[in-house]
């Protein structure tokens, strides 16, 4: 039997990170449906302003062919930090990027992003370096393969990445049924 502690979310002391959520990416994403990635992206987005919690938003290379964030999620938090990456991969190296997720002063971080074998890994593992508690949304990071999804989240699993669905991330954001979240049985519309 391995040793197990059971860690839960908790809203006081979460913060999401939106990572490459760029139109141009969107097409290199073919281990799961077009329509219901794009719908876990949006939904993925849609947690922080459900719960009032902090949001951190990057891109890399915007100018080139991965294109812009997109505009729904612009348009969710005109006001979040939004750091714009030229060429850091690994959007940890970026030092707006890890002063925005520090001055959250929040220690347990939900991600996701494009690709998720590198945008969503590198930081979830370099969050993990520094301390942090990560938990990535499988349902909103997206690659070319399923391999290459297999293979990643057994990497991030390995170094203690949280490997949950919206729905999982829903529920330890929520609680208590009995107290439901408004709006939150609409969080895939």
């Amino acid at each position: 039997c391995v040793a197990f502690t059971y860690e839960r979310l908790d809203v006081n002391n979460t913060a999401l990170l939106i990572v490459d959520h760029q139109i141009g990416l969107m097409n290199y994403v073919h281990d799961i449906e077009n329509t219901r990635f794009y719908r876990s992206v949006i939904a993925h987005a849609a947690l922080a302003k459900l719960f009032d919690i902090p949001v951190v938003m990057t891109t890399s290379g915007e100018t080139g062919p991965n294109g812009p964030l997109l505009q729904e999620i612009r348009d969710m938090y005109p006001d979040a930090p939004f750091i714009p990456r030229k060429g850091e991969i690994d959007a940890w190296d970026h030092p707006d990027f890890r002063k925005a997720v520090e001055e959250t002063h929040r220690k347990q971080m939900i991600i996701a992003g494009i690709a998720t074998d590198v945008c969503t890994a590198f930081l979830a593992l370099s969050l993990r370096a520094e301390g942090y508690s990560v938990w990535a949304n499988v349902e909103a990071s997206g690659t070319n393969t399923p391999l290459i999804q297999e293979v990643t989240n057994a990497q991030m699993r390995d170094a203690g990445v949280h490997l949950v669905g919206i729905n999982a991330l829903l529920g330890y954001l929520v609680k208590d049924f009995s107290n439901p979240v408004p709006g939150g049985a609409r969080i895939y519309d």
